[in-house]
């Protein structure tokens, strides 16, 4: 029985369940959640040094040259997909906790997966080299953007941010990506070369990152602050604002892409929100208790996409 629900769920999705069920059974203590955090920055560090070494400097160069394609898509998805975000934290005020409705405005303003973009654009038959370089430069800009569009649409007086989250997220994501795009030329080819290298350290830390932020609301008592109900309609405003995603980045793809393989790669590239940014980014700028809060419409958002991403991109690679 194990088996055909192991190949229903790919490895990342498998390590998340894990990481939930763990902070729910055996949550890091109160007294060492500080110690957490440091071993999930440290592992964050680290993840973000290898995105550096793995992207080619020269690959982003040629593909930011289509900038109709990958400007028209960074519009769409830290300005139309924020807006999605945006409408659901003020629609939802009073359907769900305050935190867990700012999460779907923290849900809006993050860039998508470089992963999960390629390979369902791949499995459509789509223009994956636009995927990649458009994954990858939309992750580069959400270092810059995600947390200022966040803070500044959320306002302090619901989630305080500080000045020194900024300067957490510039040493823990942007120093290792710098310093792995500075030694990229010389030992980049060694890591794309071998995935192997890479396999688990692209999921641990975010699994890590996922453990430590749910722990503290566990032991914030999130089961106490959050009903039936409440999960009920935030489950239902995940759903809603994946249809809005799909049928949105479709149709805007339709208007803005000169190809059939551009449209399906805008459709991938603007739908699949990355928690390999969220969940790091979370840990970064709030208290394990509000991240593991903030961080559930997330949550739920990367399982329900991979689930349907697969199937329309079956049915994309079937009309072509």
């Amino acid at each position: 029985m194990l088996a055909p629900l192991a190949r229903v769920f790919d490895p990342m999705v498998r390590l998340l369940i894990l990481a939930l069920v763990l902070a729910i059974l055996v949550p890091v203590p109160e007294s060492r959640q500080e110690l957490g955090q440091w071993i999930a920055n440290a592992a964050i560090f680290v993840l973000f040094f290898l995105n550096g070494l793995r992207l080619p400097r020269d690959q982003v160069v040629r593909g930011a040259a289509d900038w109709r394609f990958h400007g028209a898509l960074a519009l769409w998805v830290f300005g139309a997909m924020l807006f999605g975000g945006w409408a659901i934290w003020q629609l939802g005020g009073g359907l769900f906790p305050a935190l867990l409705a700012v999460g779907f405005l923290y849900l809006g303003a993050l860039p998508s997966t470089i992963q999960s973009a390629t390979v369902y654009t791949s499995m459509a038959g789509g223009n994956v080299a636009h995927a990649v370089v458009a994954a990858a430069l939309l992750n580069i800009l959400g270092v810059f953007l995600s947390a200022p569009l966040f803070a500044l649409l959320a306002g302090s007086e619901v989630v305080a941010f500080h000045s020194e989250a900024l300067v957490k997220i510039a040493t823990v994501l942007l120093l290792p990506f710098a310093l792995g795009q500075l030694l990229q030329p010389r030992v980049g080819e060694i890591v794309t070369q071998n995935p192997a290298l890479t396999k688990w350290t692209d999921r641990v830390p975010i699994a890590i990152a996922v453990y430590v932020a749910m722990s503290g609301a566990v032991s914030e008592g999130i089961w106490n602050r959050i009903d039936g109900t409440a999960w009920l309609f935030a489950l239902s405003a995940v759903c809603i604002y994946l249809v809005y995603a799909i049928v949105g980045s479709w149709s805007a793809g339709g208007l803005l892409t000169k190809t059939r393989e551009d449209r399906i790669a805008f459709l991938f590239a603007g739908t699949q929100k990355s928690l390999a940014m969220g969940a790091p980014l979370a840990t970064l700028m709030f208290d394990p208790a509000i991240a593991g809060v903030v961080l559930i419409p997330l949550i739920a958002y990367h399982f329900i996409q991979l689930v349907i991403a697969a199937p329309i991109a079956n049915r994309l690679a079937a009309q072509s």
